[in-house]
């Protein structure tokens, strides 16, 4: 198995169920996992939780419940999956939690126009003063990888599985996205 069709896996069958809860309790779509790279055996899969605390994003409270559950794995030997390119306090996150990389599926873009969360995009632009894509995706910390481009390429047949299967996983988003945006004036997240 390549690492896209694991990733791609993980998000489908782990974060995705997690999601579903967490949506449906009011929070937003986006979520986390961590695997061994030795294996890709899957360590931990969380999603966003930020009904109970607004920093809790799906990446941060993977990391989280991470040193909760599973203290001593070194994170050099691990990967860092994001359903969404991470926000600047997500990646500052994984950056001082030590791991090399992270993986994500959906890009900032997605998360501005598909599922109508500009938050990202416009902290990096307010804050930091970068567009969209302006920050180092290969820096002295880490590496990140779009899963977009690593579906791409794989060789065929399996690129075209592959690609069936983002295609699931999006509508499963599609979906989710709605439900949270018909219910997210009646929650207290501060960015909703």
């Amino acid at each position: 198995m390549t690492i896209a069709a694991r990733l791609l896996d993980v998000i489908e069958h782990d974060i995705l169920p997690l999601t579903h809860r967490g949506v449906a309790a009011g929070n937003k779509v986006f979520g986390a996992a961590i695997l061994k790279k030795s294996d890709l055996s899957l360590v931990i899969a969380e999603t966003n939780n930020e009904l109970e605390n607004p920093l809790w994003h799906g990446e941060v409270h993977a990391l989280k419940r991470f040193h909760e559950t599973t203290p001593g794995i070194p994170t050099k030997d691990l990967i860092f999956l994001s359903t969404h390119e991470p926000c600047t306090m997500c990646m500052s996150a994984i950056t001082w939690a030590g791991f090399d990389n992270f993986y994500y599926f959906f890009s900032h873009e997605d998360s501005r126009d598909a599922f109508a969360i500009p938050h990202d995009l416009k902290i990096l632009k307010e804050v930091f003063g970068l567009e969209p894509g302006g920050y180092r995706r290969t820096n002295a910390f880490w590496h990140s990888y779009a899963l977009a481009y690593l579906v791409e390429a794989e060789s065929e047949p399996r690129r075209t599985e592959l690609k069936t299967q983002v295609a699931r996983i999006r509508a499963a988003y599609d979906g989710l996205s709605g439900i949270y945006q018909s219910g997210k004036d009646d929650n207290k997240i501060p960015l909703a």
